[in-house]
């Protein structure tokens, strides 16, 4: 697995939260606090990413649809099917 290069960076954090993550980090067998932000931070992109496509497909035409549906399975071979 590649180790990606880290940076740090000071944060102020209330009480209550900063209780939570030990508690999280504890519960789930993180190492650091900073285990437990990286998990958040990562679960906040995958919601903005989320919204993103939801944006993206409101924005799709009937024509965009046809589309896809004669290419999505461009590539694929059945015994790609798992």
């Amino acid at each position: 697995m590649k180790t990606l290069q880290s940076d740090r960076m000071s944060i102020s954090i209330a009480k209550p939260l900063i209780s939570f993550i030990e508690r999280y980090r504890v519960r789930h067998k993180l190492k650091t606090k900073s285990e437990v932000v990286e998990h958040a931070i990562k679960a906040l992109r995958d919601r903005e990413l989320s919204y993103q496509y939801q944006q993206g497909m409101k924005e799709l035409t009937s024509e965009d649809f046809e589309f896809m549906d004669a290419v999505v399975g461009d590539g694929i071979l059945p015994e790609d099917d798992l």
